[in-house]
């Protein structure tokens, strides 16, 4: 049975169709029941930040904030799309780190080596098929080629790595702990 090739303008158009219409739902519960949505996705983000710092600073990590700061940046409405943000988070920054590491060795005191880091850093993304992944391997590259530090690039990079992977199982963690509560209070199925 053949399925007929869709084009990609034509996925796009189905994925924005599908995005305004959950934003339309979405708009369209009442109050209250967008309050407590809104709260409930703040509790889990605040829990994911919180253990993603906590964790990072216990392993000797002197800047936890990268692994709350990425705990809040993956942080989702369910498990699926953490891990999906949180897969693009990993690459990213895998990326954007390699990338940045290999551009501050050529040359990290010129403009041009972080420029061809972040492009270099974004193709290859996008080569993977993981364009939201590029956005964080140029933010990578940008951490490690223009954020002062002391220490090695290897160093800095790696450290980097680490926390943005603390910070993304944290949020894993936390969501599935809370669709896992969600699915035992509520009695729906499990996910």
């Amino acid at each position: 049975m053949n399925t007929p090739h869709r084009s990609l303008g034509e996925h796009r158009r189905r994925l924005s169709a599908l995005a305004d219409e959950i934003l339309r739902l979405r708009e369209a519960l009442p109050r209250r029941e967008r309050l407590l949505a809104g709260l409930a996705h703040a509790l889990r983000a605040v829990l994911a930040a919180s253990l993603g710092y906590w964790a990072a600073r216990a392993l000797g990590l002197e800047q936890g904030y990268w692994a709350a700061i990425t705990a809040l940046s993956v942080s989702q409405a369910n498990y699926a799309e953490v891990r999906h943000s949180s897969r693009d988070q990993f690459v990213g920054a895998m990326i954007g780190g390699l990338v940045g590491l290999g551009a501050a060795t050529l040359g990290h005191e010129h403009y041009l080596a972080y420029v061809l880091a972040v492009m270099v850093g974004m193709l290859a993304c996008w080569l993977l098929n993981l364009g939201a992944a590029g956005r964080i391997s140029g933010v990578t590259s940008t951490i490690i080629l223009l954020v002062p530090h002391a220490g090695a690039f290897w160093q800095f990079a790696l450290f980097r790595l680490g926390e943005v992977t603390l910070g993304a199982t944290a949020a894993l963690l936390v969501t599935r702990l809370f669709d896992l509560l969600e699915w035992r209070w509520f009695d729906d199925a499990p996910p």
